[in-house]
């Protein structure tokens, strides 16, 4: 193995300090996923919009268009009807389905859902704009009067204006600028209530709907659709999780100082390696124990499950995080997945670059158990000074087994910044290889970009953010 230190004008000094070894060997290698369910996915949303609106567009006649109010009533059915079916199909996009993530990763779908988000809102809103307006121009009445009259005596109305409210707060918190002022348990509080908002609007619809108004096969379908989308999300984000904390009975055994701020955690539990997990992928980990149970938080592995034990490796950065160093040991823990598609599976070429940031080295080190033997690979470590290389020792070990180059570039952002030039040097072959990036969200983009600027083509470039 070839090992370097790059510092840029920082001089290192310390060495390597040698500890028990934790490399496991993989018992398993999972399929690479299909995705074909993907496509199926796509393909099954683009036919239910047709459907969708096949549904509203006989009801509306060229007399209803032509009387006053008929067009706004028009443009308000099928903006209401089009932007429920959005809801839906930005539910099932964060449902956990697992062959469709499994094969997207779960930050592709994240980005799905949040570009349909604006769209659901503006479609809802607009049918309820024109809605109104539709039936004041009918009644020759004043907007702010029809609506009090259709909030008052039209059944479900009510419940309706409230699911609205509760869907836009909930696009309204998801906003950067407006998320980061927020306690990731508020927000995820205000998400739930998205759950209530589109419950409400269902039974609006059914209720005063003019496509299911005497038109069973209408009902039919919307109910099915509605009934797939409760279940996807009781089956894979409640049902499922359920089963496997309760098949595998995970505990907490020990927990072990990393670095400074850093802390593993070990957990135990019933044939872990039984789980169907690969190198890279993360877990939701709801520890149950006071003040943290009713929250559950991604972690990716940092050690694939060998025998009954598997572990995370996390730095202390927000309340859950830093609450993990004091963890006791015998604390039952629940959890949700794996998820991800920052694997092995997503590369394209059999050599391979691994690029770490401080805590983002732990996918790396798990990933590093999972390749294929033949498979060349370059490690580069970066971090602000060298007790912030987590888990350097086992990488290293890892790297030594595989004949592969370990590179750990230490220093700050100015001093020893991976830029192309530095990239460029480091690893001339870059162009031919696969780029796997887990680091900062800043830092995760700057690399990317650098590596397109050498010829990177972007389907060689992976990296994936869980931190929603």
């Amino acid at each position: 193995m070839r090992e370097d230190w790059d510092t840029g004008a920082i001089e290192v000094t310390e060495e390597l300090v040698g500890r028990r070894s934790r490399t496991r060997s993989r018992v398993r290698t999972l399929p690479k996923p299909s995705r074909a369910w993907a496509s199926l996915f796509r393909t099954l949303a683009w036919m239910g919009s047709i459907v969708t609106l096949a549904l509203v567009v006989p009801t509306i006649t060229a007399h209803d268009l032509l009387v006053q109010g008929g067009l706004a009533t028009a443009v308000g059915r099928v903006t209401g009807m089009l932007g429920t079916y959005l809801l839906l199909v930005t539910v099932l996009l964060v449902g956990r389905i697992p062959a469709v993530e499994r094969a997207l990763g779960q930050d592709t779908l994240v980005a799905w859902h949040r570009r349909l988000g604006p769209w659901v809102i503006g479609l809802l809103g607009a049918h309820a704009l024109f809605i109104t307006l539709g039936y004041a121009q009918g009644v020759k009445t004043g907007l702010a009067h029809e609506l009090s009259v259709l909030v008052t005596h039209f059944p479900g109305m009510l419940g309706a204006v409230v699911g609205l409210g509760l869907i836009v707060l909930a696009g309204a918190t998801s906003y950067r600028n407006v998320r980061k002022h927020l306690r990731p348990e508020t927000w995820w509080t205000v998400h739930l209530y998205t759950y209530l908002g589109a419950a409400v609007a269902f039974s609006h619809q059914l209720a005063t709907g003019a496509p299911f108004l005497g038109h069973p096969l209408a009902r039919a379908y919307w109910i099915s659709l509605w009934l797939l989308t409760v279940g996807v999300v009781a089956s894979y984000r409640i049902g499922l999780p359920i089963v496997r904390s309760l098949a595998h009975r995970i505990k907490v055994v020990r927990v072990e100082q990393e670095a400074p701020g850093v802390v593993s955690v070990v957990v135990r539990g019933h044939r872990l390696d039984r789980l169907p997990v690969t190198g890279g992928q993360f877990l939701t980990f709801r520890f149950l124990t006071r003040g943290m149970w009713w929250r559950g938080h991604p972690y990716s592995l940092s050690a694939l499950p060998g025998g009954n034990e598997m572990r995370i490796t996390v730095k202390g950065a927000g309340g859950h995080s830093s609450a993990l160093a004091q963890i006791e040991p015998g604390t039952r823990v629940a959890i949700e997945g794996p998820y991800g598609a920052f694997t092995q599976h997503a590369r394209e070429t059999d050599r391979v670059l691994l690029v770490g940031a401080g805590v983002g080295a732990t996918p790396i080190r798990a990933m590093l158990e999972d390749l294929p033997r033949r498979v060349d690979v370059v490690v580069i470590l970066r971090a602000s000074q060298a007790s912030e290389l987590i888990l350097r020792d086992e990488i290293r070990q890892l790297v030594e087994q595989r004949g592969g180059q370990l590179y750990q570039v230490v220093g700050s952002r100015t001093q020893a910044n991976l830029d192309a030039r530095r990239l460029q040097r480091l690893v001339p072959d870059i162009v031919s290889r696969d780029l796997y990036v887990c680091g900062p969200g800043g830092f995760m983009t700057q690399l990317a970009d650098q590596a397109r600027a050498l010829g990177v083509p972007d389907g060689r470039i992976h990296h994936e953010d869980f931190a929603f």
